[in-house]
């Protein structure tokens, strides 16, 4: 009967043909009227079902979350913010296609420096005032000016103007930008409800999305319950949501085991192949851009100086993390952010693959003047996966290359506002982003909040903006095979491993048949996408 469950899955998720699961069915010894009664079942179930609470155990939060869309640290609320609470003028389908969210449609001038968003009319927020205009352009003012704090300031930072007119909103760029549709689906850009004197109410957790909020306590719980006027049909199928923050991976998986929560990101890779084991589970892998750094602040002794910097590259063994830490679930990294499903990503030609060299790590030592360095590297396992147990790899593969690294185990909750942008060498992690522009301008460009290594390099910046408002595919490649290098050769960030987003939830929960890759969670939607089959 175990086979013919596993069919019968296969069936309900679209993966098989209901001749194709009669046929297996048959082939197991199931009677005809046994397979057609299962298959029956399956189809039914297949249906999304409306109703149910659910709990799911989420990483990346703490104390200091904020429902402030400007201020996103982490999963957790990315989760919460984005998949359940707001809606984007745009979004990224499972298939990875740009389309519209709030926004119905959208137009460019010749040059791709004037955007004009038309507005999907009759959206309401969870208050019941009806989104217009002014509540977008609210929305995106709260990210722009140069006191601005937002984490979005590198993406809104060409955004010269926005406005209302009528229906539809009007970007004026100071430069043509191709991507910038995809840009407005950030997280970050969700749509709020502009108070009266034009300022943003992101105090209350209003928003247009799927669940409206109940309960928020920062870094331990979060309670959401469906929007009956959600304006998307076929989605928000839960009654209630539930999203606890659960830090330590043994504790997330005991939950799901007993049944206490309905799904978890982030496995513990050590005991995935037992969790494959369970029955009553259901295992997941998705493979996207999600991906491990090592950032130094590139203004801060040592590494201000490029060779230390170059050293520590050399020093890292990528295969043993690979093997060790994620159990070969993804591949090794480059000391490049852009990554496998990213258009213009370097082939191995253009950007030959850095390996394990300790006598290259000695040499730029020597050159930087500093063999035997001694130096601190800041971790906690909430920055990515096993990040405690690869510094301890690093260490030892470091001491060949004559450097000692002492690995500061940091406590994860508060992680990502007291240690991550503050101490001088750290560990952190990024989901992907679909467009090279996007990764690049929040995390790389001169000015961005989240320039995680304070890194600077005007000939970088200079092809940024270059790039941003080429058209033609080729020159843009060159463009941006040529950012890679830079990145690579001086850039701040040692970048590993790129990592499988790895999920397991209960069989009692539906997953569609296609899942997103740009994040985590099916794109962080799995509330809004995901059903219980009972």
């Amino acid at each position: 009967m175990k086979e013919i469950e596993y069919y019968s899955n296969l069936l309900t998720r679209g993966k098989i043909g209901r001749r194709e699961f009669m046929g297996r069915a048959a082939a197991l010894g199931a009677t005809t009227a046994l397979a057609t009664s299962l298959a029956g079942a399956a189809v039914k179930a297949a249906d999304p079902t409306k109703g149910g609470h659910y709990k799911q155990a989420l990483t990346g939060g703490g104390s200091g979350d904020t429902l402030d869309p400007a201020q996103i640290l982490d999963s957790y609320m990315i989760n919460v913010s984005f998949g359940q609470l707001r809606n984007n003028l745009t979004e990224i389908a499972p298939d990875g296609e740009l389309i519209g969210e709030l926004a119905e449609s959208w137009e460019a001038s010749p040059d791709a420096a004037t955007w004009t968003f038309k507005l999907r009319p009759g959206v309401e927020f969870h208050n019941g005032k009806t989104m217009d205009a002014n509540d977008v352009v609210a929305s995106f003012r709260h990210h722009m000016g140069e006191d601005s704090k937002s984490a979005a300031k590198g993406i809104i930072a060409p955004v010269e103007d926005v406005k209302a007119d009528g229906d539809t909103v009007v970007f004026t760029l100071v430069g043509g930008n191709a991507d910038f549709p995809f840009l407005v689906s950030d997280y970050h850009l969700g749509i709020c409800p502009a108070n009266e004197d034009g300022s943003l109410d992101w105090q209350s957790g209003v928003g247009t999305g799927g669940y409206m909020l109940e309960s928020f306590e920062p870094g331990i719980l979060t309670v959401v319950k469906k929007n009956p006027n959600y304006w998307k049909d076929g989605r928000a199928h839960f009654d209630s949501v539930e999203n606890l923050f659960i830090a330590d991976a043994s504790a997330r998986t005991n939950a799901l085991k007993t049944g206490e929560i309905h799904s978890m990101s982030n496995l513990d890779l050590k005991t995935i192949n037992l969790l494959q084991r369970d029955d009553n589970l259901q295992i997941f892998p998705i493979t996207g851009n999600k991906h491990c750094t090592l950032p130094m602040l590139t203004d801060t002794a040592p590494f201000d100086n490029n060779d230390v910097r170059l050293a520590l590259k050399y020093a890292i063994d990528r295969e043993e993390w690979l093997q060790k830490i994620i159990k070969n679930q993804g591949e090794v990294g480059n000391d490049s952010p852009v990554g496998p499903a990213n258009v213009y990503r370097a082939t191995p030609d253009e950007l030959p693959q850095r390996v394990y060299d300790p006598d290259k790590a000695k040499h730029h030592l020597k050159q930087a003047g500093m063999e035997n360095l001694t130096v601190d590297l800041h971790l906690s396992d909430t920055a990515f996966e096993g990040a405690v147990d690869a510094g301890q790899l690093y260490a030892e593969a470091a001491k060949k290359a004559g450097i000692n690294l002492n690995i500061v185990r940091e406590p994860n909750d508060g992680y990502w506002s007291n240690v991550w942008l503050v101490k001088p060498w750290v560990g952190s992690y990024w989901g992907g982003r679909p467009t090279e522009d996007w990764i690049f301008s929040q995390i790389y460009s001169s000015g961005a909040e989240w320039n995680e290594g304070r890194w600077e390099n005007e000939r970088f910046n200079q092809l940024l903006v270059e790039a941003r408002s080429e058209l033609d595919p080729a020159k843009r490649r060159e463009l941006y095979v040529e950012m890679q290098r830079i990145v690579h050769d001086d850039g701040g960030s040692i970048i590993p491993l790129f990592m499988a987003y790895t999920h397991a939830a209960t069989k009692d929960i539906v997953l569609p048949e296609q899942m997103a890759n740009n994040w985590e969670l099916d794109g962080h939607k799995n509330a809004e996408r995901w059903w219980s089959a009972s």
